[in-house]
């Protein structure tokens, strides 16, 4: 449905752009991942930017998720979004991005009673947002993110108009012309032939806000950049520099500002890259150095750092603290599933699979799949979000888990009866890409479909629907809107029915009525020869109906 675009920024506006800035990065992603070859050629901004802007979202939904009646305000909202993008920034790109969004926070939180703030707001929450993030950065280099939201603020500063669309649309202008120039103020970007890739995600980010005002999503801008790393400049690309520091030292520190000013002075001179962000007793610090330990000493040094993360640039090799498991064998291969009730976890647990509950209005973030990958315990695993909307959250996942040395293939299933027919031909025997394309293979050959109720008035692809309304959607797709949850079971199932099929797999919610399965059934039996049909117990999965034909 059509995004509805928001006149003013208060705290709708601020959980919309959280929400479309992570849609947009997570279809950036891999592009940005590639072109990634400043400040360390370790390929990875674009996963720490979608993975920042994750948790900014997470903590908005909190706050939302807090209010029975009403809604928060901005000053709560915007509050939100800085802090869960502080505390889950990763990478130098993503630290320096969280800066930016708690610039953005200090202004229009200004004013805790104001509801919402114009265009005028805007234009100086962009101002402050890019002054404090170059202020973050221990030695600004031109020609990065910090040159790329410079110049959004000041497009922003001379836009026309007072309303947030045209501010925000003139950011996004700016911002876009200062990326295209990036290649030409650092020789890295040029020999590589690529923009900066943290400049080319804050484009994203203001895409997502024009979209956010103005209900229209904008080009994707490559405009004086490859989409990929060219092929000369792929070594560039994929070695580390072997001149500069070792290792990536990442870490959340409780300290008071005094102690952070020393901090900075003792990293600086231990490293380079350094980003240190954060405020009122809690900061992200970001360093690049050869001696992680001195790094981290510093830290203790200065207050109480935590979530510590070492990463040894060309290794791969990430160290956390917290518990360690007890030693044991790894397994040479697992399947990690994200399941939408209780029954199908069991199922899927009986097939051997480690599985990831997504409760209703719950999905499951991208370091809760990271666990389940790491809880497998596997050298190979195959992982299938079972959900469209997963995509992007499962591929970042399996971004990370890669960082750790665990070969992982994604399966872009769309629901959980897919994910049935992928693990019901998986052999942990055969060579991991022939058991990966036997079950892509076998999820693709599965048309999906679900029975819900809706929740209010709106548009789909069958028609207007009213709240209590009951829809069977094919394929992701509204495609019946009834008012009998078994007469609208019966119409999907006989739709796609209608181009074959040889096994019908049905999975009950625990809302549905109880007569459901044996009348789909019967329907099966008397109307399609020689087509089987499969009953589970789904639980409290949100859907009434899951419906897989294979």
């Amino acid at each position: 449905m059509a995004q509805v675009p928001q006149t003013f920024f208060d705290a709708l506006a601020v959980r919309t752009w959280c929400g479309l800035a992570l849609e947009s990065l997570g279809r950036a992603r891999e592009e940005i991942d590639a072109i990634n070859v400043y400040p360390v050629a370790d390929g990875d901004t674009g996963t720490n930017l979608y993975l920042t802007v994750e948790s900014a979202v997470a903590a908005v939904e909190a706050v939302f998720t807090a209010y029975d009646v009403g809604r928060p305000t901005l000053a709560d909202a915007a509050r939100a979004m800085a802090h869960g993008a502080l505390i889950g920034a990763r990478g130098n790109s993503g630290t320096i991005l969280a800066q930016l969004l708690r610039g953005m926070a200090q202004v229009l939180a200004g004013d805790g009673e104001t509801a919402h703030t114009d265009g005028s707001g805007l234009r100086l929450a962009l101002r402050h947002a890019a002054d404090s993030a170059r202020q973050a950065v221990a030695h600004p280099v031109e020609g990065t993110v910090l040159t790329v939201a410079s110049a959004a603020a000041d497009a922003a500063g001379g836009a026309e108009g007072g309303d947030c669309g045209a501010v925000a649309r003139a950011a996004y202008e700016g911002a876009s012309a200062a990326l295209a120039a990036t290649p030409g103020q650092l020789a890295v970007l040029e020999r590589a032939g690529v923009v900066d890739a943290g400049g080319r995600g804050l484009v994203a980010v203001l895409g997502a806000l024009v979209e956010t005002f103005t209900g229209e999503a904008v080009p994707v801008v490559v405009s004086g950049a490859h989409a990929r790393v060219e092929p000369e400049a792929e070594e560039c690309a994929d070695t580390p520099d072997e001149s500069g520091p070792a290792f990536e030292v990442i870490y959340l520190l409780e300290a008071e500002d005094a102690a952070v000013d020393r901090l900075r002075e003792r990293l600086d001179g231990l490293g380079d890259s350094l980003v240190i962000v954060g405020g009122d007793g809690l900061w992200n610090v970001h360093v690049h150095v050869d001696d992680a330990g001195a790094a981290v000493e510093a830290g203790v040094e200065a207050g109480r750092p935590y979530r510590i993360r070492i990463t040894h640039f060309g290794a791969g090799d990430v160290h956390t603290t917290g518990a360690e498991r007890p030693p044991r064998e790894r397994a040479q291969r697992a399947v990690v599933a994200v399941v939408p009730g209780e029954g199908l976890a069991g199922l899927y647990g009986e097939a051997g699979a480690t599985t990831v509950l997504a409760r209703p209005g719950e999905p499951p973030a991208s370091g809760e799949l990271v666990e389940a990958v790491r809880r497998a315990h596997a050298r190979e695993v195959v992982l299938l979000p079972n959900d469209a909307e997963l995509r992007h959250t499962a591929a970042a996942a399996a971004e990370q888990a890669r960082a750790e040395g665990i070969r992982v293939a994604l399966i872009p299933t769309r629901s959980a009866v897919q994910g049935i027919a992928a693990l019901a031909v998986h052999e942990p025997e055969r060579r991991f890409d022939e058991d990966v394309v036997s079950m892509t293979s076998a999820a693709g050959a599965t048309r999906y479909a679900e029975v819900a109720v809706a929740e209010r008035q709106s548009w789909t692809m069958a028609g207007i629907c009213q709240a209590g309304d009951v829809l069977g959607l094919v394929d992701g797709d509204v495609a019946v809107i009834g008012t009998d949850v078994t007469a609208t079971a019966e119409t999907v199932l006989d739709r796609m029915l209608s181009a074959g099929g040889e096994l019908v797999t049905l999975v009950l919610g625990d809302e549905a009525p109880e007569t459901i399965a044996e009348h789909l059934e019967a329907r099966v039996r008397e109307a399609y020869l020689a087509v089987d049909t499969v009953v589970y117990r789904g639980g409290r999965q949100g859907a009434l109906l899951l419906i897989g034909v294979e």
